[in-house]
């Protein structure tokens, strides 16, 4: 019994100078991880945030954008009118303005418009599009 008495005390004194003297995690320590810990994942959640916006921004932009240009199409192959004129257009939520007006300080017989089309999604405008219509010329 004496024998397994000093090997019970030669590993506790050898543990004992692996170990050191700490004899546990401190309160302080704790909390200093806990605290960078909690910087990290606040750091990539805003990250994760900022870039589902972006998707978000960018994917209402190209839609705003398509509506516009096939407005915009449409508007070029419909006949001229010599006046000035404004539609309005709905679309999933979108909404799309068309205006058509002359030129200032040109003659309405020249046949050229300004078409601007503003497409606006939850009230904001998003996209505007700026393009000219020629209804005829003198031959």
């Amino acid at each position: 019994m004496i024998s397994q008495r000093n090997n019970t005390g030669i590993l506790f004194r050898v543990a004992k100078r692996l170990k050191g003297n700490e004899t546990g995690v401190t309160l302080i320590e704790a909390l200093v991880a806990l605290a960078i810990l909690g910087l990290i994942a606040v750091a990539f959640l805003s990250g994760l945030t900022t870039a589902a916006q972006a998707t978000f921004i960018a994917d209402q932009r190209a839609t705003a954008e398509s509506l516009a240009r096939s407005q915009m199409e449409y508007v070029k192959n419909l006949d001229y009118v010599d006046a000035p004129w404004l539609y309005e257009a709905e679309d999933n939520g979108y909404i799309v303005n068309v205006a058509a007006k002359l030129l200032d300080g040109h003659d309405p017989d020249d046949g050229i418009q300004k078409i601007t089309v503003t497409v606006e999604h939850h009230d904001k405008p998003v996209f505007t599009l700026e393009g000219y219509k020629i209804g005829y010329t003198d031959d």
